[in-house]
């Protein structure tokens, strides 16, 4: 029993450590992207989207869907065409890729911290 707790307890935090690896974001760097939804998912662990802006098209990493819909950004506000501003981080190396802070789509910003 020991050894089955220890090792889902060692799985849980090899997961949470491999999945939260925010230093990959330059915060030293901030950028604010405005463009088009091309596509969007309300997945765990992270919501993410796809944003068109006019030189490229960006992977934006949202936060929780349980954290985005308490603060009321709904699956349905992020379709495909949707117009956004999104505020974050980029990632160190790959070029095309922002940890979102904040988003704002048809007026609504939403904090995702």
């Amino acid at each position: 029993m020991k050894a089955i707790l220890f090792f889902t307890a060692a799985l849980a935090a090899a997961s949470a450590f491999a999945h939260h690896g925010w230093s990959e974001y330059d915060a030293g760097k901030p950028l604010q992207l405005s463009g088009t939804i091309t596509e969007s998912s309300y997945g765990q662990p992270h919501g993410t989207l796809r944003l068109k802006t006019a030189d490229k098209s960006w992977t934006v990493v949202l936060a929780p869907p349980s954290r985005m819909e308490s603060r009321g950004l709904l699956k349905e506000a992020m379709a495909a065409g949707a117009q956004a501003t999104v505020y974050g981080y980029p990632h160190r190396t790959q070029g095309d890729e922002l940890r979102a802070e904040r988003i704002t789509i048809k007026d609504k910003t939403t904090e995702l911290r």
